[in-house]
């Protein structure tokens, strides 16, 4: 696709869908501006026929003319109120939602000049859902509810005309208007909820359309599908824990451990979806329905099956839905009931001289029926062979033997759940005659020989579309690095280049720490280390001075530890935009301690001291460089400090940043890996961890690795 696309995009009419689209559009376009929109307006049934009563209308009311401009390709896409959206959604369409929203929460209208006080004892209200009928009834039992139809300034009008005595409203519409001094009461969230998607905007596209799904991309997270293990929380993997803390959505089954639940955030949504006593709470299409729901929403889905979710967890049914949708997702493998009733109770599967192996298989068909379990049905099963690489052709040769096709798949797996792991994919018959390219290596490898061997998990999704990503930074950054990493679709591969060591002069400053007024860190790895310095020496917290960061990064850092700064700059995140920020403010007499890397300059310092201040500069720790045999093979690189380039380079050389894209976070990280002649692809606007892999991602949008290019403003 050529690098300026217009996109003819479709609204409803009323100025409130005009304005709410052209607002979506312009920040569309300052992501990716390479893009230009047209906007169509489309009338759908809910703007012809202003009669029907809103409780009753069709699930499409506001979305079918719309529909149907996209399949007949008068439209590229279509934005809409999410809430409007129909359920069940059309097929042959798809969609996301956006991530800014306005606040969701209802409200209560008076007309003009009116105060609670002036409403009669049976007041008309006007409402447009049960839901909100409800509401009204539980404060006003006397209320006569009345339907209200209209775009939002009519609703007004007949209000203030006196047709009704009060509005339950949403309060976006009014927000967005313009109108929120109209607002005469807010209705929290807890007296009345409300649906998904009220005061989100929502996209809708053809199906498999690639500038859409392209676009799509950026605005997901990837599913993460977590095996929980049986019986205990302690056979969950740490990456499953990993993956649980940082949920937004969790679907559960039954045969797992609740006690996992408890490393969900606290305001993580928890919906139950299993099966007890052969009764589903919920349908299989259901939940495979509710997983690529919640990711089009742009939420960070686990979903945590027990046991192993590829052994008889009916993973292909979830995953095959996301794959049709082109909806990013990772598998962790969880410990299964097969590794728990064995291994732990000293009935050893495999014992030398007693079991070189076993079969594993339920005698349960689809839909339950009993399929039995005869040498028939087992001989027909898929095989692995563990530590077998070496003879792999004298197996293949038994098997051929045996009879089996010579077309049967075999995959050889190198290294499995490793960075550097390693598929490859072959025949029987060329494993046999020994054509099959394997690498020269002496890694374990593991055979699989059967039809499972010719498949595999899609890896072409999300703005990253598996791209590997290294990631060098310090230990404190390494997780959150790799949380978004994966959200986009590609692959972290964690190994930071240096390593933090305490300074001397530090840890004499951080004991007096309740002699100072003011404390000042500029880096998320630098809060993360003081805090574990000041708890070496048993600081009192309660003695802390107050303190200043640099962004929200470290401001970030401070408050996962408990503690708000009192200074962070409003929008330059760096040192130099809290530098700017001090200049503002009197430190006469005050007494500041700034704890800083070896390789931060003496400007902050310097002009708390112009601004009055008593200035301790003290080195918090010192950069060690961490060496590795070899580094993974990668196809990206982020770097977030100038000591984390500078032993990347000295161990790797710059010529190992050939064809990569390289991120970095900060001027002074972009000014070393300039000073080696290899300057940045990607400078992160923000300079936080979360701007540097969303830049990232947007370059991989519109990079080579992609067909569409959206175009991206560095």
């Amino acid at each position: 696709m050529c690098k300026n696309t217009t996109l003819k995009t479709g609204t409803r009419g009323s100025a409130l869908a005009v304005l709410q689209t052209q607002s979506a559009l312009e920040r569309l376009a300052t992501l990716f501006p390479a893009l230009t929109f047209e906007t169509v307006t489309v009338d759908t049934p809910g703007d012809r026929d202003l009669a029907t009563d809103l409780r009753v209308s069709p699930p499409d009311f506001f979305t079918r003319d719309l529909d149907d401009a996209l399949r007949e390709g008068h439209i590229d896409l279509a934005v809409h109120s999410a809430k409007d959206l129909p359920d069940p959604f059309p097929d042959d369409l798809d969609w996301f939602w956006l991530p800014w929203g306005e606040d969701p929460r209802d409200a209560w209208v008076l007309p003009q000049g009116k105060t609670w006080t002036d409403l009669p004892e049976k007041p008309v209200v006007g409402v447009s859902s049960e839901r909100r009928a409800a509401c009204t009834l539980r404060r006003f039992p006397q209320a006569v509810l009345k339907p209200i139809r209209g775009a939002i300034p009519s609703r007004l009008e007949q209000l203030d005309a006196g047709s009704y005595d009060a509005l339950l409203m949403a309060g976006a519409a009014l927000n967005r208007l313009g109108l929120e001094a109209r607002v005469s009461e807010w209705i929290p969230l807890s007296e009345l909820p409300v649906p998904a998607g009220q005061g989100r905007l929502a996209v809708t596209f053809r199906l498999g359309d690639p500038v859409l799904s392209a676009l799509r991309a950026y605005f997901v997270k990837a599913v993460r599908f977590v095996g929980a293990g049986v019986g205990s929380a302690d056979y969950c993997t740490w990456g499953g824990i990993k993956a649980l803390r940082h949920a937004e959505v969790c679907l559960y089954d039954v045969l797992m451990d609740d006690h996992l639940l408890t490393f969900l955030p606290e305001n993580a949504e928890k919906i139950f979806v299993g099966k007890r006593c052969g009764e589903h709470t919920v349908r299989q299409p259901d939940i495979t329905a509710l997983i690529a729901d919640f990711a089009r929403q742009g939420k960070r889905v686990v979903r945590l099956k027990g046991g192993d979710p590829g052994l008889f967890g009916r993973l292909a049914e979830e995953t095959d839905e996301l794959d049709r949708l082109a909806l990013p997702y990772r598998v962790l493998a969880g410990v299964s009931a097969l590794t728990v009733a064995t291994t732990p109770t000293g009935m050893l599967l495999t014992r030398r001289g007693v079991a070189r192996g076993f079969t594993a298989l339920t005698p349960r068909a689809e839909g339950g029926a009993v399929a039995g379990v005869s040498q028939d049905v087992r001989q027909k099963l898929p095989l692995v062979l563990f530590m077998s690489v070496r003879v792999a052709d004298a197996m293949a040769g038994d098997l051929l033997e045996e009879g089996w096709d010579a077309d049967t798949p075999v995959a050889v797996i190198f290294n499995a759940g490793a960075d550097d792991e390693t598929v490859c994919r072959t025949t029987l018959s060329a494993l046999r005659a020994g054509t099959a390219e394997l690498p020269q290596t002496d890694a374990p490898g593991l055979l699989v020989i059967g039809p499972p061997a010719a498949t595999a998990f899609r890896r072409d999704t999300g703005a990253l579309r598996g791209c590997r990503v290294l990631v060098t930074c310090s230990e404190a950054l390494l997780e959150k690095a790799a949380v978004r990493i994966i959200d986009f679709g590609g692959v972290p591969l964690l190994k930071p280049m240096i390593r933090l060591t305490p300074c001397a002069a530090a840890t004499t400053a951080v004991e007096r720490l309740a002699t100072y007024d003011w404390l000042v860190l500029t880096s998320p790895s630098a809060v993360h280390f003081l805090v574990a310095m000041a708890r070496d020496v048993r600081l009192d917290w309660r003695c802390m001075p107050k303190l200043m960061a640099c962004g929200p990064g470290s401001a970030a850092a401070f408050e996962s530890h408990g503690f708000t700064p009192e200074l962070t700059p409003p929008m330059d995140y760096s040192a130099e935009g809290l530098t700017a920020l001090l200049r503002e403010y009197d430190f006469t007499g005050q007494s500041v301690l700034r704890l800083r890397s070896a390789k931060a300059g003496p400007l902050l310092a310097e002009v708390l001291r112009t601004q009055g201040a008593q200035v301790d500069d003290v080195q918090l720790y010192t950069n060690e460089p961490i060496v590795y045999p070899q580094l993974p093979a990668f196809d990206a690189v982020f770097f977030a400090s100038a000591s984390a380039v500078e032993a990347f380079i000295a161990q790797a050389g710059v010529a190992a940043l050939t064809d990569k894209t390289v991120v970095t976070i900060g001027k002074p990280t972009a000014a070393a890996l300039t000073a080696h002649g290899r300057a940045p692809d990607v400078v992160a606007a923000e300079a936080t961890v979360d701007g540097a892999i969303e830049a990232l991602a947007r370059e991989e949008v519109i990079g080579d690795r992609q067909e569409v290019n959206l175009g991206f403003r560095r």
